[in-house]
């Protein structure tokens, strides 16, 4: 059992936990909480990409059973509480942590099996973690086939947005892109029609039809979409909103988008 904040391991997981950097560089992520270790578990595809899982001593405690079984998965390191709790990036540690190897996705994962029904999110200079896990969660629940998003979003690998995707993350493909303005032309170019919610739109967004295969455009939470990616969009459509609130959420708009979708496919 590690007891010391001292220790190499330790000084390792905190560096993954606080720098991106670091996480880029050692090509991994971590997953806290047992509901998304879990997950990872269960996975046939994710238990092989486990790097090591640490317990804290009162969870092993509670927990041996689960111990042994995530000793048949990967190495398992116990450390004391208190280095938990220091290593941890919650307020309430849940005495569980898991280092992962990152998987890649190309082009085709976000397009799915059939491109001509693909569903796509693209996502420009997002920089809220929290939006950006609930987008994830919810684009899975909506269908979505996969995400797009600019260099300059926020990490996905971030401990803060991993944990609001609640797993979404293990099964969403997305790409991190340098040109979004290229990328949207070569979704174009498979026949995918680029929707961009804003206030030029002439048609609301229910007005549209989604049943072929469709992409969205949301920009960042304080300014939108920049010009040049806002010009790609093939239609403008708007969000008809009552009282005085100018703009929605970006997470609550791409949910508003993203279920219309889903709504016309299934009727």
């Amino acid at each position: 059992m590690i007891t010391s904040t001292a220790n190499a391991q330790v000084k390792e997981l905190v560096k993954l936990m606080k720098k991106s950097r670091a996480r880029d560089e050692a090509q991994v992520f971590l997953v806290e909480g047992p509901r998304m270790a879990g997950e990872l578990t269960s996975d046939p595809g994710w238990c092989t990409e486990i790097e090591k899982i640490y317990l804290s001593e009162s969870y092993s405690g509670r927990n041996k059973g689960e111990h042994q079984d995530l000793e048949r998965t990967a190495p398992v390191e116990i450390l004391s509480d208190s280095v938990f709790a220091h290593v941890s990036d919650t307020k309430t540690p849940q005495g569980i942590l898991a280092v992962v190897r990152r998987r890649t996705y190309n082009m085709s994962d976000i397009l799915g099996r059939d491109p001509a029904h693909a569903h796509v999110l693209v996502l420009d200079n997002l920089q809220d973690p929290g939006n950006l896990g609930t987008i994830f969660r919810t684009a899975e629940a909506a269908g979505v086939t996969g995400i797009i998003l600019s260099r300059d979003c926020v990490d996905i690998y971030n401990p803060k947005v991993v944990r609001s995707t609640m797993g979404a993350v293990l099964r969403m493909p997305f790409l991190y892109v340098d040109d979004l303005p290229g990328t949207i032309s070569e979704l174009k170019g498979t026949g995918i029609k680029v929707y961009a919610a804003h206030l030029k739109g002439m048609h609301a967004y229910d007005q549209e039809d989604y049943r072929t295969g469709c992409a969205f455009l949301i920009g960042n939470e304080g300014n939108g979409l920049r010009d040049e990616v806002a010009e790609c969009a093939d239609h403008y459509v708007i969000i008809p909103m009552q009282g005085k609130a100018e703009s929605l959420n970006a997470a609550v708009a791409a949910a508003v988008l993203m279920f219309e979708v889903s709504r016309q496919r299934r009727s």
